[in-house]
This record gives structure tokens, C-alpha cells and sequence, in this order.
């Protein structure tokens, strides 16, 4: 089949499907994540760096809260250009830095991981690509296996991404990935339940112009994705905000024709939503809840999502939202597989 045979969105809403197969295929495979774990316990890192773009800097951003509240450990995103611009060379002995990239082949997260290599670090690599430049230039590796991505759009590697590095921290800090081990069943839950809910939030925001997207603690990094989504697939005005830093002061810029995808799942950093959303509600922005504590918050729709350990639930809420950027960017009349100006693998310096 040539590329112009292929249907707008196929690829995306393929590999949307494919998630339940790929989660679940990671558990399979959690021995091999267990035994990069086991390299970093034996050599306790005083705080952790994360280097990423894109989505897979999202999926970073989730990293630094399992690593901060699961292992104790000062946890820090970044800035490739400290070292690939400036030629910046910190002291990075006893510090552990891990490299998030789906493709593997960014130039910028390449220079990063070879010069904290050489400064001490201890360096792991987490991509799809086993044979990837990033694979070679870290001490250690983790492959997320989702297979090839044909649309631009990231999904199945985002989550799978999401998947790896919470096996990965999950063993460091001596677990059995129990929490998880019915991750694929609650994936194919997820998004077979969140069909009818997908279908009123296209048709109620297909002619939107601007949306907020909000969450607080493990969620914050899904309204980022989100908001990345939104934007690439649907060429929306999306803008993402923590839920405590939307309170101080952007939150004066909602009015009524504000659209507003919140993330609200049980546990803490859901429960530190509600004020949040009572503050849009009085606004008069149309909220649209997702997660699995959507049900108590004002929304005008609401998509739940199953009840998981709180630190998992980034991985289920993300889901849903991936279908809505899909269902409105078809009905925008877009192609979610090919947005304009994108490439697949984007290289920064």
C-alpha cells in the first residue's frame, strides 16, 4: 500500500490500538529492565538527571517524580544546550543521567550522554531504537520495544516510554512491577470504555480555537502531552499549565470560551485539582475531565479512567486523550499521521 492509499489517521489510530499488546508486552520483558536496575543500585547516584525533547521530555518530567517521591532522590530535567551550545562540563560523579528518546538519534541527547559519560555519570539510555547512536553512547540501555511508528504523532511510544521508566525505577528501588501486572488489561479497558466519551468531546470541541490543559504531580506530565498533541495533530492554541501554577495568575485569561482538558486522577496530586477547577468553573470555561476521579470535579464532559497505583496512572490517562487529538484532528479535516511541517524524527543542536 503506497502512502497516498493510506486513509488519514490510520497510522495514528493503529498504533493507538496497539498499546494494550505493547504495556503488556513490557511486563513480559521486566527481567531485562531489572537487570539495568540492578547496575544503577550498585552504584548509588547522589540525585538524577534526565535529558529528553519532545514527548519523550514529558515522559522525562514523569520520570523526575518517580525518582523524587519513589527513590528519595534529588531529581533535574536538562538543558542539552548548557553542553552542546555553551560547552558547559559539570562535575557529574556519582550522578545517574537518563536519556529519553523514542528514535535515539538526536544529535544534541547523543552530545549530552557522551560528555556526562566522560564527566562521571553514570549513564543510561531508554529508547525504541536498539541500535540507536544514544543506545552506543550510554554505559546502559533500555529498550521499549513498541515497534516501528509510522504516524508522527507519538503514541505507543510515549506510553511504552512511560511503561519502561517506571519498571526501570520501580526495580531500583527493589519492586516486582506488581502494581502494574495488569497494565494491558486496564489499557484495552481504558480505551474501549472511553469510546462514547472520545465521540462527545470531538463534537463538542471541534470548532474550539484554544485550550488549556492542566494536572497536577504524576498528571502534570499527561496535560503536557496532551497539550503537545493537541497542538502537532489539530493545530490548536494548546497550553499546558501545572494546576498550582495555572492559580497564580494565568487562570485570569479563562473566560467562557475557554476550553479546559483537566487531568484528574485519584490520589494526591488529583485531590490537589479540585480548587483548581472550582476556580475555571466559576471562570466559565468548559471543562472536559479525564482520569479516574473525573467524576467529582465540575465538567461539563467527563471521560473515566480505571483506579491504578497513582504513580501508574499516566500511563491509562493518556489514552483517551490521544483518540480526542486523533477524533478532532480528522474532524478539522487535518492528518494526524502527516501534520504539516512535521517530521518523524526531529534533530536539534
Amino acid at each position: 500500500m503506497t502512502e497516498s492509499e493510506v486513509r488519514p489517521g490510520e497510522f495514528m489510530a493503529a498504533e493507538i490500538a496497539e498499546q494494550p499488546a505493547v504495556l503488556a508486552g513490557l511486563l513480559e520483558r521486566r527481567a531485562d529492565i531489572a537487570a539495568v536496575a540492578s547496575a544503577i543500585a550498585e552504584r548509588p547516584p547522589r540525585f538524577a538527571l534526565l535529558a529528553a525533547r519532545g514527548s519523550s521530555d514529558h515522559a522525562a518530567l514523569y520520570a523526575k517524580y518517580l525518582i523524587e517521591v519513589l527513590l528519595g532522590l534529588p531529581a533535574g530535567l536538562v538543558s542539552p544546550s548548557t553542553v552542546t551550545l555553551y560547552g558547559a562540563r559539570p562535575d557529574l560523579r556519582d550522578v545517574l543521567l537518563v536519556s529519553v528518546s523514542q528514535s535515539g538519534g538526536s544529535p544534541d541527547l547523543i552530545e549530552v550522554t557522551e560528555a556526562a559519560r566522560k564527566q562521571g555519570a553514570l549513564t543510561v539510555s531508554v529508547s525504541n531504537t536498539p541500535s540507536s547512536p544514544l543506545h552506543s553512547a550510554a554505559e546502559l540501555a533500555v529498550d521499549i520495544g513498541a515497534g516501528k511508528e509510522n504516524a508522527v504523532a507519538a503514541t505507543k511510544t510515549y506510553s511504552a516510554t512511560l511503561m519502561a521508566l517506571y519498571l526501570l525505577i520501580d526495580a531500583v528501588r527493589g519492586g516486582t512491577g506488581a502494581d502494574a501486572a495488569n497494565i494491558g488489561e486496564l489499557a484495552e479497558r481504558t480505551l474501549r470504555e472511553a469510546e462514547e466519551g472520545v465521540r462527545r468531546a470531538t463534537d463538542r470541541y471541534r470548532f474550539v480555537d484554544r485550550v488549556i490543559t492542566t494536572g497536577r504531580g504524576y498528571s502534570y506530565a499527561t496535560a503536557l502531552e496532551s497539550s503537545l498533541k493537541l497542538a502537532e495533530t489539530s493545530y490548536l492554541a494548546a497550553r499546558a499549565y501545572s494546576g498550582a501554577d495555572l492559580l497564580h495568575g494565568p487562570v485570569a485569561a479563562i473566560d467562557g470560551d475557554t476550553a479546559v482538558l483537566a487531568i484528574t486522577g485519584a490520589g494526591r496530586g488529583g485531590s490537589a485539582m479540585h480548587d483548581v477547577l472550582d476556580a475555571v468553573a466559576d471562570r466559565g470555561a468548559d471543562v472536559l475531565a479525564v482520569g479516574s476521579s473525573s467524576d467529582d470535579v465540575p465538567a461539563a464532559l467527563r471521560i473515566p479512567v480505571p483506579v491504578v497505583a497513582e504513580e501508574l496512572a499516566p500511563v491509562l490517562e493518556v489514552l483517551p486523550v490521544q483518540r480526542l487529538a486523533l477524533g478532532l484532528s480528522l474532524a478539522r479535516g487535518g492528518d494526524p499521521d502527516r501534520p504539516r511541517g512535521l517530521k518523524k524524527e526531529t534533530k536539534t543542536r
